[in-house]
């Protein structure tokens, strides 16, 4: 959980004092290397990993762009409500990889990410999220924090391939074992 922190706070001192800003619907790349703190059995990165690795691409972005001062700064914070993750091939202790958030639309309450995996120009997994910002228990608008942050376009719908990801989502929350 240290080694997490200390990566969230380079990504935000590097954005803030580094890095150019960032547009929100753009695709975002980033190369990173496993190391031996990502594996497990010290060969192949750990599934764990992954999802870290999309956290901070997806913080990355909030803290390169407007949307850092239009959530953040104002007692909002970023939620997750649902994430998936479909792997095709390892990555290896040591090995480079690029990892690419894409923007694949939005809607009122949530943004939906794809989050591609490459290695050698394979893609390695995929990750899709479902995420959000709340303040006092309550979901915001994401259409609205889009416009504040420059986003004058109508919501783009996120593909029917995504939707249907997280479209059982709620459901198996109600079931008797969940």
């Amino acid at each position: 959980m240290i080694y997490y922190w200390l990566h969230f706070i380079y990504i935000f001192i590097g954005a803030k004092l580094f890095w150019k800003p960032v547009d929100i619907t753009s695709d975002l790349t980033r190369t990173r290397r496993v190391n031996l703190l990502d594996c497990e059995s010290l060969r192949y990165m750990a599934n764990s990993k992954y999802f870290y690795y999309m956290d901070l691409i997806r913080y990355e972005v909030v803290f390169r762009s407007k949307m850092y001062d239009e959530t953040v700064k104002k007692g909002m914070f970023g939620v997750l409500a649902s994430q998936k993750i479909i792997y095709k091939k390892p990555l290896k202790l040591w090995s480079k990889f690029k990892i690419t958030l894409v923007l694949d639309g939005w809607d009122d309450k949530w943004v939906y990410h794809r989050q591609i995996f490459e290695q050698n120009n394979q893609v390695c997994a995929i990750g899709f999220t479902k995420a959000g910002f709340w303040k006092h228990k309550k979901a915001q608008s994401m259409i609205e924090i889009l416009r504040k942050c420059g986003i004058s376009s109508s919501p783009k719908a996120p593909s029917t391939e995504v939707l249907d990801l997280f479209d059982k989502d709620y459901d198996l929350l109600k079931a008797p074992n969940g």
